[in-house]
């Protein structure tokens, strides 16, 4: 066990190393250079040389990326944000707890919705309500997540006004929490596609649950089928998710940048776009690497989750 724990952090170590690499690279093969991207296409050719000298682009290439390295590192400097005139890392330490809290709020209520679901078309299987959650299912898996949301705000918020059409815009997180009228629309827009990816995989897991020896022997020794479902099979059913839970957050991160931008939701999806509307590569480049941060971390912890659920996972 130990040594599988280390192995998957030095493999995390090594993911990390080559995402900051590919981030460093993408910020010096910009047309023009970093030094045209900040101050723009009408600048001199002294400015230029100004500007590569004061911020180190007129050093070695090695020499640049071990700076890279060792500011972010050490201060997690990831660099200057000329058209907002603010640094990077401190743009996303102020939108990136709202994300959380978006993405956190969303993927919980979407897992409280989808295993309850899943169970229910394997009781179900075969009658008309599992071939009616299957077919909402293809539907949620299917909408793309600007459309879904742009007809909540079209039926809940213009037509029926019971919800707002932006979504919660204070600075903080207690303030983005403290409005759940303006949060219930971008929550559950960013949920629906999860559910029906979620409630679709907990039901091939209880299907496969329920077909293992130990659910028969169960049965033989006259456990109730309620006991059978919920303290034999469901408890297994449930380990795949975990590592489903830790893999969707590339999915989650990528739908929570169009829905924010569709709410207007003040978090790291709606700055990455307002980013890249701007050309503010360093900005966009940032972004990208705590999105990618993100994405090893999740699926690390999904590893390591999986690893002390599941007692039968021998790793060799």
């Amino acid at each position: 066990m130990i040594g599988y724990l280390i192995r998957r952090i030095i493999q995390a170590i090594v993911v990390v190393f080559g995402v900051t690499l590919l981030v460093f690279l993408l910020a010096h093969i910009i047309p023009g250079g970093a030094a045209r991207a900040a101050l723009g296409q009408r600048a001199t050719e002294v400015q230029i040389r100004d500007f590569n000298r004061v911020n180190g682009y007129d050093l070695p290439i090695w020499h640049q990326f071990w700076d890279y390295c060792r500011g972010l590192i050490l201060h997690f400097n990831l660099g200057y944000s000329y058209k907002r005139n603010q640094g990077v890392s401190s743009l996303i330490q102020e939108n990136l707890p709202k994300t959380l809290v978006l993405v956190g709020i969303s993927t919980l209520f979407a897992v409280l919705v989808a295993v309850p679901l899943g169970v229910l078309q394997v009781v179900r299987r075969n009658k008309p309500i599992d071939y009616v959650l299957t077919g909402a299912s293809f539907v949620g898996y299917s909408m793309p997540a600007f459309l879904l949301g742009e007809l909540l705000i079209l039926y809940f918020a213009v037509d029926l006004g019971w919800f707002s059409v932006d979504a919660p815009q204070a600075n903080s997180v207690w303030g983005i929490v403290s409005d759940p009228r303006g949060l219930v629309l971008p929550v559950f827009s960013l949920a629906a596609i999860t559910i029906a990816s979620f409630s679709r995989y907990m039901r091939s897991s209880m299907m496969e649950a329920m077909t293992q020896d130990y659910v028969r022997t169960a049965r033989a020794k006259g456990a109730s089928s309620r006991r059978v479902l919920f303290r034999h099979a469901l408890r297994n059913a449930l380990i795949p998710i975990i590592t489903l839970l830790g893999l969707s957050i590339p999915g989650i991160v990528g739908g929570a940048l169009i829905t924010e931008t569709v709410f207007n939701f003040p978090g790291m999806g709606l700055l990455t776009y307002r980013a890249a509307i701007d050309n503010d590569v360093p900005l966009l480049l940032g972004t990208t690497f705590v999105a990618a941060l993100a994405t090893v971390a999740g699926s690390l912890l999904a590893d390591i989750f999986y690893a002390i659920v599941d007692p039968r996972v021998r790793y060799a």
